[in-house]
């Protein structure tokens, strides 16, 4: 039997000492925040995310800018283009972002046509990005160009009419846009108009053209926000913001057309008082569906049936804040970063994979008047 030396220990401590040093470097994300207003200090904040303990670095802020609410991240994760919402005349604008350096710039900027852009979205070739005037009535495109800056406008459509309720739609209120899973069709909720509309999309030109029909109506008040689809392309998923709810519709991705199913509350059952939703996302694998309501103040998360595409209450979890806008789930499925607006405060979930339930980690974080958050790799 060969006996275990110390020079055999010290070669094999050695060996691992090389191993150590020259394996992968640990995970390291970047997550960045931007705000709803402008002025001195604010804009785009910056925070390291470690996506195997969920902790998350004080955010520091990176980049004055105007009011950057909502943004999305190009497919090479070096540009990014967000909203400016402003009024009464909006922008877009897009920005070089370092994130080996934790740095972002800014590029260019164009006019919207519309006061208060409240969405941006890319096509599938980043070669177009679409915005949602939430105050302007209007949607536009923008090209995209080869050095990532934005270019001309080529697409606005003004929406036009009223809702029922008086004080929030008396006038429309395209309040997103984005390509459904072929890339041949735009479908934009219009919270002023109670209508989830749908336009051809020609993706090389840029151009939107009204489908056949144009649009689905939703039920009276309700205010139509956002919409995710199904991994699958047959379901497609609409949260209301007056109405608190999530409706499902099928989706016929050779006609573009939607047909209503279901519709489920967003809220928890036992919830008094007044409450609007905002944000719905889906997790990558299509089993659970997240939903942000502002003034109960929580996260909802539904099932989704597998054969039916329906949703199922799992949970109604406190954001630890006040009214939460947007959230992110990471790339990885794992967690979950919500922000709340009006208490400068944001929180980390983990993300149970099996249940989808959400468990707080950790105490809330500070980060001023937060809107949006988006997570991009470092490494």
């Amino acid at each position: 039997m060969r006996q275990f030396t110390s020079t055999t220990a010290f070669c094999l401590v050695g060996l691992l000492s090389f191993a150590t040093a020259f394996s992968a470097p640990p995970p390291d994300m970047l997550v960045i925040f931007g705000t709803h207003i402008g002025g001195a200090g604010k804009g785009f904040s910056i925070s390291h995310f470690d996506p195997l303990t969920g902790k998350l670095t004080p955010p520091k802020f990176a980049l004055q800018t105007p009011a950057p609410a909502y943004y999305v991240f190009g497919p090479d994760g070096k540009h990014l283009y967000s909203c400016n919402s402003l009024k009464p005349a909006g922008t877009v604008s897009a920005y070089l972002v370092d994130a080996a350096k934790a740095t972002i710039t800014f590029i260019n900027s164009q006019p919207t046509g519309g006061g208060d852009p409240s969405y941006i979205s890319l096509d599938r070739e980043a070669k177009h990005a679409l915005v949602a005037d939430y105050e302007g009535m209007n949607i536009a495109v923008f090209a995209i160009n080869a050095d990532g800056s934005l270019g001309e406008r080529t697409a606005s459509i003004l929406h036009t009419g009223k809702g029922a309720n008086p004080t929030r739609q008396n006038q429309p209120h395209p309040h997103s846009i984005r390509l459904d899973p072929s890339g041949k069709f735009a479908l934009v909720p219009d919270l002023g108009l109670d209508k989830v509309f749908v336009y051809k999309y020609d993706a090389a030109a840029g151009t939107l053209t009204p489908n056949d029909p144009p649009f689905v109506k939703t039920a009276d008040g309700v205010g139509p926000r956002h919409l995710v689809f199904h991994p699958n392309g047959k379901w497609a998923y609409v949260i209301t913001e007056m109405g608190s709810t999530i409706i499902q519709f099928n989706w016929d991705s050779e006609k573009g057309v939607l047909s209503e199913v279901a519709t489920v509350s967003a809220l928890p059952a036992d919830f008094k008082g007044t409450s609007v939703s905002a944000e719905i996302q889906i997790d990558a694998a299509g089993k659970y569906i997240y939903a942000s309501n502002r003034g109960s103040d929580s996260l909802s998360v539904f099932a989704v049936d597998d054969s039916t595409g329906k949703l199922s209450l799992v949970q109604n979890v406190p954001t630890n804040g006040k009214t939460p806008r947007n959230f992110a789930i990471d790339p990885s499925g794992k967690w979950l970063i919500v922000t709340n607006h009006d208490s400068n405060n944001g929180q980390v979930f983990s993300v149970d994979m099996t249940s989808g339930k959400l468990t707080a980690v950790g105490e809330p974080f500070a980060v001023p008047y937060p809107f949006c958050e988006r997570y991009l790799a470092v490494n």
